[in-house]
């Protein structure tokens, strides 16, 4: 597809020479994310401002030329591929922190900021944003948002959504909107915050959020306990659950991971294990003591091997590099993994892992699962070798028998990677028909035109 001139040339009024790329060299990267999928932008658009954004917008909608907005490109399920080329929005120029209200525990920043840099800023203040995804040195807070991302800490606090007040955005016809409020209340009209978050900028492109700030803990205090089975871990983790105690994270491991670990590090773990928890408690320094107990006493059962409590910084550290030491060892073994985020409940973990294990069996894959456990958001990796088109082809195979197993034990099929392209043929079997019909009426309502990110979340015969 060529753009047309008359286009090209308003778009270069709007932005300026400095905020337009159309030589391919320029464009190029703009298409991939961590998927490795790509298709190339003709254009890519680097907005300094609202008003900026709002223009290019009512300008694609214009000429009806397809617009998909971009962060930092570390989502992994393709949803910032432009799969109609088209123009990229990237939103690394709106990379202000506009407002930090202590008093008032928020923050208003545009969605070009990174994770770190908000948590940088509020921690001056005494202060945390929740949201914490494992690229959060990285990662943009527009991409956080558009995915719901949120980590490990997500288990206490939360996710992007239950820590967003308020958004402004602009839809596709590029009408300037603003949802939410700056208050921890507000039930006037409908939660269009919620709804935009998560929606993978395909109803609308968000250009500044106000953020809901925690106070820092004082203190945190890590423990890690690895347990013989599967079913051990999980009544653990249940057991933890269960009690008045929230964990800060509560991370699980199943025993193909720790094989791995053990295999490509120096990790000391013992024999025979076959899950393992790296839980963290946060508080106050009067109470945390009596908080690490009542966890430490719920994590102890009759499949607990070992249960080690760090009490310094370095041995804090020295717990987490056995975790940290899994990411590593899967790039070495299969730098082109498969990677799913689905979410069970609790209590279905055991019944998953043990599922994943029968289909691994069955489709000769090797499976490798780790994630958050304490909210059922289990990472499971598929390894096979891209190379060997009938191994790529069992592992298709296996994926889809795995998302069944998922929606069986009455799961999800992502917690926080989204859905992009990567899952987008599975999204008809966890929404009704009915339901998918209503969203895809929302969708024409925000984008009547269909050119934000198009291709995306809904099923190809659901298409827009």
């Amino acid at each position: 597809m060529t753009l047309p001139t008359a286009f090209i040339n308003r778009l270069q009024q709007i932005l300026g020479n400095e905020g337009l790329l159309s030589d391919p060299s320029e464009t190029w990267n703009y298409g991939y994310d961590n998927s490795r999928r790509h298709a190339a932008p003709e254009l890519v658009a680097l907005p300094a401002n609202h008003d900026q954004v709002a223009a290019v917008v009512q300008l694609c909608y214009e000429f009806s030329i397809a617009l998909t907005a971009r962060g930092r490109g570390t989502g992994t399920t393709g949803a910032s591929v432009p799969l109609q080329q088209g123009v990229i929005l990237s939103t690394e120029k709106l990379n202000r922190i506009c407002k930090i209200d202590p008093a008032n525990r928020y923050m208003v920043v545009e969605p070009g900021v990174t994770n770190q840099q908000v948590q940088d800023a509020a921690a001056e203040h005494g202060f945390f944003w929740p949201p914490d995804p494992t690229s959060a040195a990285y990662c943009s807070v527009g991409g956080n948002l558009a995915y719901n991302s949120a980590g490990p800490r997500a288990i206490k606090y939360g996710t992007p959504r239950d820590n967003t007040f308020g958004l402004r955005a602009v839809t596709g016809e590029g009408k300037s909107i603003r949802t939410g409020v700056y208050t921890t209340k507000g039930v006037v009209g409908y939660d269009l915050t919620r709804l935009l978050i998560g929606s993978e900028g395909t109803l609308a492109i968000i250009t500044e959020a106000t953020l809901k700030l925690t106070p820092l803990p004082q203190t945190k205090r890590t423990v890690q306990s690895i347990y013989r089975d599967i079913d051990s871990a999980a009544r653990a983790v249940s057991a933890i659950m269960a009690q008045p105690v929230v964990p800060y994270a509560l991370e699980f491991m199943d025993g193909k991971a720790i094989a791995m670990i053990r295999d490509y590090s120096n990790a000391d773990l013992p024999a025979g294990a076959g899950a393992m928890l790296m839980i963290e408690v946060d508080g106050s320094g009067a109470s945390i003591q009596h908080e690490l107990d009542a966890v430490c006493a719920a994590a102890d059962n009759e499949g607990l091997l070992q249960l080690k409590r760090a009490e310094t910084e370095q041995t804090i550290q020295a717990l987490w590099q056995t975790r940290k030491a899994l990411s590593p060892a899967l790039r070495t073994i299969a730098p082109k993994k498969i990677n799913e985020d689905v979410v069970v409940p609790v209590s279905n973990i055991p019944a998953l892992i043990n599922g994943l294990s029968a289909l691994s069996e069955q489709y000769g894959i090797t499976i490798v699962n780790f994630g958050h456990a304490g909210n059922g958001n289990i990472h499971v990796n598929l390894l096979a070798n891209p190379d060997n088109k009938e191994e790529m082809q069992r592992a298709h195979q296996c994926l889809d028998d795995v998302f069944t197993l998922v929606l069986e034990l009455d799961g999800t099929l992502s917690g926080e990677h989204g859905v992009g392209i990567e899952k987008q043929e599975f999204v008809g079997r966890e929404i009704d028909p009915v339901t998918l019909e209503l969203m895809r009426r929302i969708k024409q309502d925000f984008d009547p035109k269909g050119i934000l990110n198009p291709g995306k979340m809904f099923p190809t015969d659901q298409e827009l």
